[in-house]
């Protein structure tokens, strides 16, 4: 079946306009594509090189959708994506075997690391701060000493001090301390995540997580590029706590999210208990729209998962700064890996192009019940213009929807901008109409404003990169 853009018609000019189409790489620029047969499987399995499709075509996909995906893809500046179906890569590109920085994908990478000593009865997911031992240089109180190793695990420990590691963001939604007990209210936080590596240390006895996590996980699986001697923990002056960041290349990064399809089973053994594989990508808590967070993993389902785009079960993934992704989609027995290249100073790749790109990727595997296509050539609804746009934004109160749960955005009839979490002031800025553009000045971030198109429909309010990509949707409230 063909994907829904070329359904829809959409012409070899057009996708040069809105993507910037150039013609796609062969996979075999990439690596030597192999038959598809139950013996080159099983060496991946085994650890053995990865086993590439003869074509697309001949597993269900579509070459022409996956080459939309990949000029949307180089479009938004992605380093490396990989895509893997049943254990075979559909299609790749970039430098899939450069480390790059994992950033926050760590934690779902120690999160399936503790499942392993949780098995073995090692740590104890029940036992308490106080229990442990665990405090730091900002001394814990009684009550937030009460946390256990799970409220950490799930972000809900209701400690909030200072952590190595934060983002401004992370700093600026941090709630007033003790404003909630432990297990009581998800915040994600840096604190639980670095605490969780001084336990796993202390506990296990192990010479660090970058060894534990080679000999337990990636010798096991047969990842190619892992190093642990290039890392090494960060710390800072204010907690006891370090930053623990890893490296890890496309390659190595799909095998662990096919790990995770796999229910941890690799090879005929049980690399991580399958019990675990289920418990720690369960969501504990609701980020809104179908969104939630379980052991150090995001999930989603419907239009929870990235903004967008549509998966009709439940799915999760590992996320970090600027957009790495490791996706796992188990009702296609999917993986997907996204990179950046961050240690360059661009590009930022948000949640809403990482959705339209997964659309793009499902659209060419013809996946149907997706969602619409998430560009303003096929959007339903009105494209605001001129006096129209300017009276529709004026005054408006807007609670974002589809993957940025809990976000408020109040265009004043002043010109201001007012961005509050929940109830939760967070920026402040000024909107303009500037050629038929809604445009937003937030000086106090470097990751939101810009200017865009508007759609409007019944109370949907849309908004488009001025690519004709989604950025962001919206429910009008006011």
């Amino acid at each position: 079946m063909k994907p829904i853009i070329a359904r829809l018609g959409l012409a070899s000019v057009a996708c040069v306009l809105l993507f910037g189409c150039t013609p796609s790489a062969d996979v075999a620029e990439i690596g030597a594509p192999g038959p598809v047969s139950e013996e080159t499987v099983a060496s991946v399995s085994a650890g053995g090189e990865w086993v590439w499709a003869d074509s697309p075509e001949d597993l269900g996909w579509s070459s022409e959708g996956l080459d939309r995906a990949k000029a949307y893809s180089e479009a938004i500046g992605s380093a490396a994506v990989m895509i893997i179906e049943d254990g075979i890569v559909i299609d790749a590109w970039g430098d899939i075997e450069r480390t790059y920085h994992c950033h926050s994908m760590r934690k779902s990478l120690l999160s399936a690391l503790l499942g392993i000593y949780v098995d073995e009865g090692t740590i104890d997911l029940g036992a308490t701060l106080s229990d442990l031992g665990i405090n730091d240089l900002t001394p814990l109180t009684q009550t937030e000493s009460r946390a256990t190793v799970a409220d950490l695990l799930k972000a809900r420990s209701g400690i909030y001090i200072r952590a190595a590691g934060e983002a401004q963001s992370m700093v600026d939604a941090r709630p007033i301390r003790g404003s909630h007990d432990p297990g009581t209210f998800w915040y994600y936080n840096n604190w639980d995540f670095n605490a969780l590596g001084t336990i796993f240390d202390q506990e296990t006895g192990e010479e660090s997580i970058y060894a534990a996590f080679n000999e337990r996980i990636a010798e096991p699986i047969g990842m190619q590029d892992f190093d642990p001697e290039e890392l090494a923990y960060s710390y800072v002056d204010y907690t006891d706590h370090p930053y623990y960041g890893f490296r890890m290349s496309a390659r190595d990064l799909a095998r662990f999210g096919l790990l995770f399809l796999r229910q941890g089973m690799w090879n005929g053994r049980q690399v991580i208990p399958s019990d675990w594989i289920v418990e720690s990508t369960t969501s504990y808590s609701d980020t809104g729209d179908g969104g939630g967070y379980g052991y150090m993993w995001w999930t989603g389902a419907g239009s929870g998962l990235f903004p967008g785009v549509v998966v009709p079960e439940h799915c999760y993934y590992a996320s970090g700064y600027r957009g790495h992704k490791v996706i796992v989609l188990p009702f296609r027995n999917l993986v997907v890996v996204h990179r950046v290249d961050t240690f360059e100073p661009e590009p930022d790749i948000a949640s809403n192009q990482i959705g339209v790109l997964l659309w793009s990727i499902l659209d060419a595997a013809g996946v149907e019940d997706i969602g619409e296509p998430p560009f303003i050539d096929y959007a339903s609804g009105t494209r605001m213009r001129g006096d129209a746009l300017r009276s529709a934004v004026a005054g408006s109160r807007l609670e974002a929807t589809g993957g940025a749960a809990g976000m408020i955005v109040e265009n004043g009839e002043d010109g201001t901008v007012r961005i509050l979490l929940g109830d939760q002031l967070i920026y402040t800025g000024t909107w303009t109409i500037e050629a038929d553009h809604y445009c937003v000045d937030i000086p106090e971030s470097e990751d939101i404003g810009g200017c865009f198109d508007v759609v409007i429909d019944g109370d949907k309010f849309l908004v488009f990169e001025l690519d004709g990509a989604l950025s962001m949707s919206f429910r009008i409230l006011d």
